[in-house]
């Protein structure tokens, strides 16, 4: 099929980099991310441009954080761009003159890391990503499955705890609320407040008060063996550990992937999800139980997963 092009829009920048069949980035090329819709439509363009140059390019895929359409084209809703029914596959198109898909980047991530990452062997996987929030992705049978609509797989906004913390999208007890990066610090936040005597390592990497406790310093602290720390973590993956056991009711998968930036911590993290997997776990002692797995690409899981879906053309049923 040749070479593509994957998309990750990211925050502060955009990042369209040339991947082969096999999943190498050959080249990358960044653009800053404009504060408005159509701006970032644009800069889409000149990042693919950039990418392009020098090199034949048979198609375009693009990572979104939104939902989009089964048929791979309009962002339904955007929670972080003003996109609202957006046909970008349309704009991107008409840009570049390339065949363009459009996919939720989560699911891009997800079928990255099963094509090229830790899922390779595996026909069933399931991916969350923990970041700022929590994302996911559904590979059943070697397809991505993505639901009669396209947005499925929102794991994020599973009800954990019925009337529990507001969430962002509205609605209340949200998985990613107990599971994410911004649980993780409330986590800190709060045990530091009531016994900071257990958080000198944590208190001394901020400003020296709890409400001065960032992510990276509770990483940072949990590696030195801070109670409060140490302890946060274990709280997080409680949470993430009975949410997979869910999923597994679910979906059977053979193999979970915990990807995104928490992801980094290794065994910190992986092994006490596990241990929290297995003990919510229905018939956890008696029944074959799914690998828990840490991601192989890093941040690269969501530019490669979208180049090589660019090349499927309908690998969703």
């Amino acid at each position: 099929m040749g070479l593509t092009i994957g998309v990750d829009i990211g925050g502060t920048k955009i990042a369209a980099g040339v991947v082969d069949e096999d999943g190498n980035i050959l080249s990358v090329h960044k653009v800053p991310t404009p504060g408005t819709p159509e701006g970032i439509v644009d800069a889409i363009a000149s990042a693919v441009e950039g990418a392009r140059a020098g090199n034949e390019i048979v198609g375009v895929g693009i990572g979104a954080a939104g939902y989009v359409n089964r048929q791979r084209s309009t962002v339904y809703f955007a929670p972080n761009i003003d996109w609202r029914q957006e046909p970008l596959k349309e704009k991107v198109e008409a840009r570049v003159g390339l065949p363009v898909v459009v996919e939720n980047d989560a699911n891009a991530a997800a079928w990255g890391e099963y094509k090229f990452g830790a899922g390779k062997g595996h026909r069933n996987v399931i991916c969350i990503t923990l970041g700022t929030g929590l994302g996911g992705g559904v590979i059943i049978g070697n397809k991505l499955r993505r639901g009669h609509f396209g947005v499925a797989a929102e794991f994020g906004h599973i009800r954990m705890v019925p009337d529990g913390l507001l969430c962002g999208c509205g609605s209340q007890g949200c998985w990613e609320q107990y599971a994410s990066g911004r649980a993780l610090v409330r986590y800190a936040t709060q045990r530091a407040n009531a016994t900071p005597e257990n958080a000198q390592t944590l208190l001394a990497l901020g400003d020296g008060t709890p409400e001065g406790i960032e992510g990276k310093h509770v990483s940072v602290a949990a590696r030195q063996g801070d109670p409060v720390a140490v302890d946060s973590y274990r709280e997080l993956a409680r949470w993430v550990g009975a949410g997979l056991a869910d999923l597994a009711s679910l979906f059977d998968p053979s193999a979970f992937i915990v990807g995104g930036g928490l992801s980094d911590e290794g065994e910190l993290l992986l092994d006490p999800i596990r241990k929290s997997y297995k003990r919510w776990l229905v018939g956890g002692n008696w029944r074959p139980v799914a690998d828990v797995r840490a991601a192989e690409l890093g941040n690269k899981a969501g530019l490669v997963g979208a180049a090589d879906l660019a090349r499927q053309p309908d690998p969703i049923m």
